[in-house]
C-alpha cells in the first residue's frame, strides 16, 4: 500500500486526484493540503510515502515546500506536477530534491505508475520529457563546476560506474543503457544503485544534477 498526500490549492483538482487514487487498491490518500506550509506540516505528521506536489500555490509554493520536506530527512518522496510553461521552476525543483515530474495532463495510468515508482525510490520522468527538461536545466548549470578529479565521490566510481553515471546524466533509460553497453537490465539496475550510493544521490534525478554539476553530461538527442 502506497500512502499519498495530495497538495494543490485547487479543491477541484485535489478532489479529482483523490477519486483517481481511491479507485485503485494499492494507494491510500492519507491527507490533503492547500498550500506549501500545510504540506510541510502534514508531511511531518502523516509521513506519506509520496507527496503529490503542485508548484504554483499562494504563500509557500511547491518548490519551497519540497525543499523543506526533503531537508527534514523523512521517508517521504515528492512528485511534482508541472507543465512545459513552468520551465523556470524545473531547475529549482530539482535542486529542492523532487524525485520526479509529471505533467498535469498525464494519463491516469501514468500518474499511478509514477506514484508507485517514486514510492520505491525511483525517479519519474519519461525519457522524452527527461531530455526536454535537461535542455532547460542546461541553461541554469553554473559556469563554475567542481573538478571531477578533485571530488572523492567520483574517484570512488569504477570505470563502468562512471559510464553509467554519464548515461544517466544524458537521460537514458535502463533499457537504453543495457543496449548501449550490452548488459542485462538487471545488471544496469545494480550499477545504477551502486552509483547512487557512492555519490550520495537520493534518486536518479539527483544523479542527473550531479553529472551536470561535474561536467559529465550535456543534453543529447542520441
Amino acid at each position: 500500500m502506497t500512502t499519498v498526500l495530495i497538495v494543490d490549492d485547487q479543491p477541484l483538482q485535489r478532489y479529482g486526484f483523490h477519486l483517481l487514487l481511491d479507485s485503485v487498491p494499492e494507494t491510500d490518500v492519507v491527507g490533503e493540503a492547500g498550500h506549501g506550509a500545510e504540506a510541510v506540516r502534514k508531511t511531518a505528521e502523516l509521513r506519506p510515502d509520496v507527496v503529490l506536489m503542485d508548484v504554483r500555490m499562494p504563500g509557500m509554493d511547491g518548490i519551497e515546500a519540497t525543499r523543506r520536506i526533503v531537508a527534514a530527512g523523512g521517508r517521504s518522496h515528492v512528485l511534482v506536477l508541472t507543465t512545459f510553461d513552468l520551465d523556470e521552476y524545473v531547475h529549482a525543483a530539482l535542486r529542492a530534491g523532487a524525485s520526479g515530474f509529471l505533467l498535469k495532463d498525464a494519463r491516469p495510468d501514468e500518474l499511478l505508475a509514477g506514484i508507485r515508482a517514486v514510492a520505491v525510490g525511483d525517479a519519474v520522468i519519461a525519457p522524452a520529457l527527461t531530455r526536454r527538461l535537461l535542455e532547460e536545466f542546461a541553461q541554469y548549470v553554473p559556469s563554475h563546476r567542481t573538478d571531477p578529479v578533485e571530488d572523492p565521490r567520483l574517484t570512488s566510481l569504477t570505470d563502468r560506474e562512471r559510464e553509467i553515471l554519464v548515461a544517466v546524466g544524458k537521460g537514458w533509460t535502463n533499457g537504453e543503457i543495457a543496449t548501449r553497453f550490452v548488459l542485462s537490465e538487471s545488471t544496469v539496475k545494480t550499477h545504477v544503485g551502486r552509483v547512487l550510493a557512492k555519490i550520495g544521490a537520493r534518486d536518479r534525478v539527483q544523479a542527473v544534477i550531479f553529472a551536470y554539476d561535474h561536467g559529465l553530461a550535456r543534453p543529447t538527442t542520441d
